[in-house]
Order: structure tokens, then sequence, then C-alpha cells
């Protein structure tokens, strides 16, 4: 174990979560999700697992320590329910509550199309596969920077 770290961030995640840069996105999935097909197309090649947690948990897991582009107009994304794309499912509004508390604004997500969504994933830097049973538990992450408290922001 180590002090201040979320216990959900594994050796194999946290690795991933180091080693991506400012753009690269990566995406947090169901277990409904081709995950294991998907992630062999990413930049890592290989899946990475959070079995014991709903995607709200991972996501919160996740940007304890990633930080979201301030760079980018949609740095938080969700897959669109198929025929109904402004549905938005209760483990999309408990997602959407994680990504605001961690971010401490709110960061609407944009929605994708699902296959669109499976376009954009396999691009990714990589997949983390949860063990959210509830359909529609994806979401893509675009990774910011951390910076100086001087530092220009996006917005100046």
């Amino acid at each position: 174990m180590l002090k201040n770290l979320d216990p959900l961030l594994n050796a194999d995640v946290l690795h991933a979560l180091r080693a991506m840069g400012h753009g690269d996105e990566l995406v947090v999935c169901d277990a409904n999700f081709p995950a294991d097909s998907v992630a062999r197309a990413t930049v890592s090649g290989k899946l990475l697992r959070m079995d014991g947690a709903d995607s709200p948990r991972a996501v919160r897991a996740i940007l304890s320590v990633l930080p979201l582009d301030t760079f980018v107009a949609s740095p938080a994304m969700r897959m669109e329910v198929v025929g109904e794309p402004d549905t938005i499912p209760a483990v999309q509004r408990e997602a959407q509550a994680e990504v605001d508390a961690a971010e401490g604004r709110a960061v609407p997500f944009a929605p994708i199309e699902r296959h669109a969504f499976y376009a954009r994933a396999r691009k990714a830097y990589c997949v983390i596969a949860t063990g959210e049973t509830r359909g529609y538990g994806c979401f893509v992450f675009t990774k910011g920077v951390l910076l100086a408290p001087d530092a220009p922001r996006a917005s100046e």
C-alpha cells in the first residue's frame, strides 16, 4: 500500500496514468464493453483492470491523480444510449458527479455515438475495464497538465 493513493490504483493502472502525456486519452469501460479486443489496438496494447469497482468509483480513483485537459472543449466523454442520445443513465449521472467533484467545477460529458466511441477507444492510450454491470458505464478522458500556480491557463 502507498499513502494518499486510492487503493483501486493498482501498479498497472498507475504506470499507464503516469506514462500518458498531455492530450492522451484513456477509456473507462463497463463489463459489457469489448474491452480486451479494443485494448489490443490502443497505445498500451493491453487491457488494464479495476474489476472490484463500478465505473463511477473507478472514475473517482483515476481522477484523484489524473488532471483533465483544460485546452480542449470536451475532456470527458460518455457513450450515448443507442437510439436515445439524450438519455443519461444513472451510471453516467453518478460518474458526472465524480468528474465535477474531482475538478471542482462542472465538466459536462460530451456524448459519443456507440460505434464512434469504439473507434475512438481503439486510438486511446489505454482501456481500463471495471466491474460495472450497468450498461453505458463507458467514458473517455483526456489527460491534461499540472500547471505551476503562476502559469497561464487555457482561458487566459
